[in-house]
């Protein structure tokens, strides 16, 4: 029997813990042969050139996209969209892969999705119809539902959504966000070993901060991230601090900036450029609170009970767990935020993103399909009475 060819394209760190699972199981099926293809972020020295992350857990990457300039200007950006069209063309061209399988709603992947779809390549898309109202990734998330064919959306209210947009109702599935998939298979380690893997001093409080550029707001995101920094400075020195990288979005690299600065002056500060799935995760599961506008905050915290600050408008419109507070994007809304936090019992609460059996369903979806070529014969499905 002759194995289908299934590419995954993965951009960075944050959607490639989500994909780790729906690779393994495709890379352990006897049917499929995974083909994986990374760009943007993972290639990137300040971002931690997490390429070797991937080859470290056992996969073999079948191609590299290089696309990402130096400039996080809106001309930046869009150059580096149009790489990444150009090296995503040359790697499909190449592969020849049956289906692609790209997750989210970042540049890199609209870039991926836009190649696809003049190649005639079907496209199956995880974590579509979900709405951010702060970033213009809801966009590209949208755009790239219409080039995409098979959709596997990660809650109802997302694949309610989906059918708004047109799509089959008979390819879309929801199936939870594989995120959880790694939460649920995740081995602990205790808290000595993260302190040990990480550097941190995890004897007293723990903040983890995750703060990306809002791409659609009002204010700078340097303003509001100026707001966020003041507000942690004021939680005292005995506050353990423990920064990732922001993403390399428009205005990512000054937000970076601003921070080397912040962390270089404050003891219990530290920046990671990369922890890798494994180790975020399990300082997530350690952390009094995860602080900032991630949705790692939304989609993952709930699972271990962790309660989320979640800042300003970048992920308005997700489901929200009740281990989740919004707060604008000023100082005092985010200490009083922060220490509604510290009153809340860390337990685990109910995650609106499924139990943590996405990447099962997804194969198994993917196993059913008998022609993925067939796929490509897309029309727009009307609602009933429209």
């Amino acid at each position: 029997m002759t194995r289908r060819r299934v590419c995954v394209v993965s951009g960075g760190r944050a959607d490639y813990g989500l994909l780790y699972w729906p690779m393994k199981e495709i890379a352990a099926s006897a049917e499929f042969e995974l083909q994986l293809v990374l760009t943007g972020m993972h290639l990137a020295p300040e971002f931690g050139a997490t390429a070797a992350q991937a080859e470290r857990d056992g996969f073999t990457v079948a191609a590299r996209v290089e696309m990402l300039l130096a400039s996080d200007t809106a001309v930046g950006v869009a150059k580096s969209i149009g790489l990444g069209v150009i090296g995503f063309a040359d790697a499909f061209e190449r592969l020849k892969p049956d289906l692609l399988i790209l997750l989210g709603d970042r540049f890199e992947i609209l870039a991926a999705a836009t190649a696809a779809l003049v190649a005639r390549l079907p496209v199956a898309h995880l974590c579509g119809g979900d709405v951010t109202a702060g970033a213009f990734d809801e966009a590209i998330r949208h755009a790239i539902t219409k080039m995409a064919h098979l959709h596997f959306a990660t809650h109802a209210e997302a694949a309610r959504r989906l059918r708004q947009l047109g799509e089959d109702p008979q390819r879309i599935f929801n199936v939870g966000s594989p995120g959880v998939d790694y939460i649920r298979r995740l081995e602990p380690m205790t808290r000595d070993d993260v302190a040990r893997e990480t550097g941190l001093d995890l004897g007293g409080r723990v903040l983890l901060v995750t703060f990306h550029p809002p791409t659609l707001g009002s204010t700078p995101a340097l303003v509001e991230f100026e707001e966020l920094l003041a507000a942690l400075d004021a939680q005292g020195p005995e506050t353990t601090l423990a920064f990732t990288m922001p993403n390399a979005d428009t205005a990512g690299r000054a937000l970076a900036a601003r921070l080397e600065r912040f962390v270089e002056c404050h003891a219990k500060a530290r920046l990671f450029r990369a922890l890798g799935s494994r180790l975020y995760l399990n300082l997530l599961r350690q952390a009094d609170a995860i602080i900032g506008n991630s949705s790692s905050g939304l989609l993952e915290a709930p699972s271990f009970g962790t309660p989320t600050v979640d800042i300003g408008e970048r992920q308005q419109g997700r489901p929200r767990a009740e281990s989740v507070i919004s707060c604008r994007a000023e100082r005092r809304a985010i200490a009083a935020a922060i220490a509604a936090a510290r009153q809340r019992p860390k337990a685990p609460v109910a995650n609106p993103y499924g139990a943590g059996d996405a990447a099962r369903r997804i194969v198994e979806t993917l196993r059913a399909i008998g022609d993925f070529r067939a796929l490509t014969q897309k029309r727009f499905f009307d609602l009933p009475g429209a």
